[in-house]
């Protein structure tokens, strides 16, 4: 936790050093992501897409807003296999390093919910079963700005904890994709 700090300090200092670049004021992002979702029983591969709103209030500090579904099935026991889809909905500080034209290095820390559902088939039929949770994002990326109102999101990565049945769930997201770029502070 620490070390969490430490590096949100440092990110939150960085942009006083900053030359001076153009700031869009709003930032929109899709694209493709990746979770390895770990609960006590199994770990699961999900594949699905991550979309993002940001509003930035300065050129280091902005508001986002994110939201993103990833499915993938899972066999729990010979015999017994079910569909997994998982959503989060998060939203929370973004810090941005704007020292360079090209490229944007960010941080950020979201608050909301997950949400799973989970959908067992077995010999009489299916069942469902859906649950909503606690949810926290720490992590970061990297934009490439490509042109003046688009950038490529190389990589984000994050570290993603749910709170399922109370126990926490520690799983790890990355995605990539386009970023719009509209307006200019």
């Amino acid at each position: 936790m620490r070390r969490v700090l430490m590096i949100l300090a440092l990110l939150t200092a960085l942009p006083l050093v900053a030359s001076a670049q153009d700031t869009p004021n709003v930032e929109i992002f899709g694209g493709y992501s990746y979770l390895r979702q770990n609960d006590n029983l199994i770990g699961e591969d999900l594949h699905g897409w991550n979309a993002s709103f940001t509003s930035n209030f300065t050129k280091w500090l902005g508001l986002a807003a994110e939201f993103s579904g990833h499915y993938g099935d899972a066999t729990l026991t010979p015999g017994l296999k079910a569909d997994v889809a998982t959503h989060l909905f998060a939203v929370g500080p973004r810090f941005s390093y704007r020292g360079s034209e090209r490229v944007t290095p960010f941080a950020h820390v979201l608050l909301g919910a997950a949400r799973s559902d989970v959908t067992y088939f077995i010999a009489t039929g299916r069942t469902r079963f859906n649950e909503s949770a606690f949810a926290l994002i720490v992590g970061g990326g990297l934009d490439i700005k490509v042109h003046d109102n688009v950038a490529i999101r190389l990589i984000q990565a994050d570290y993603v904890l749910t709170r399922f049945n109370s126990d926490s769930q520690h799983n790890f997201r990355a995605s990539t994709g386009l970023v719009l770029r509209l307006g200019d502070k």
